[in-house]
């Protein structure tokens, strides 16, 4: 295959960084350094519309090519990375939920039992949270019982003062 010489540099500035090297490329596929950033939108299966070098490093400009069906090169935009379901307490991330992004939950992909966990805040908080909030809960109610005995005893005890009295 012949391969053409391409020189390229990393920006447009006039910086010390900003060298020209050589870069070999395959003569009949489009290639892109790693310091090249190109806004791509894809027309159809193998053409692509490339637009003006972005100045940002968004995750949504990366380019990476694929090896198609029919030994064809074509470019992609790379996909963001998804963060998945968080516990809004801890901020620990919830096991037994896949990471997909936003659209892929409301899609028909997966299942209701996919998407949650079969307990009380199934796909907001964690177990250990669920489970803190849970004795919080029963140390709460012993004590209002506690302090309610109390104030029973000492009603009594009042009334025994005043009766010996």
């Amino acid at each position: 295959m012949v391969q053409r010489l391409t020189y390229r540099r990393r920006h447009c500035y006039a910086t010390k960084s900003n060298q020209t090297r050589v870069v070999k490329t395959p003569g009949n596929l489009p290639f892109f350094s790693s310091f090249d950033l190109v806004c791509v939108r894809r027309l159809s299966v193998d053409s692509w519309a490339i637009g003006m070098p972005a100045s940002y490093s968004w995750e949504i400009l990366r380019i990476c090519s694929v090896l198609a069906s029919g030994g064809k090169l074509v470019l992609q935009t790379a996909a963001k990375r998804a963060n998945g379901p968080k516990c809004s307490v801890t901020g620990k991330r919830i096991p037994g939920i896949p990471h997909l992004r936003p659209t892929e939950y409301r899609t028909s992909r997966l299942h209701r039992h996919q998407k949650t966990i079969k307990r009380a805040y199934g796909g907001n908080i964690c177990g250990a949270a669920v489970r803190e909030r849970i004795i919080r809960a029963f140390l709460v109610e012993e004590q209002t019982i506690v302090k309610k005995v109390l104030k029973i005893q000492k009603s009594k005890e009042k009334l025994a003062a005043k009766a010996q009295a």
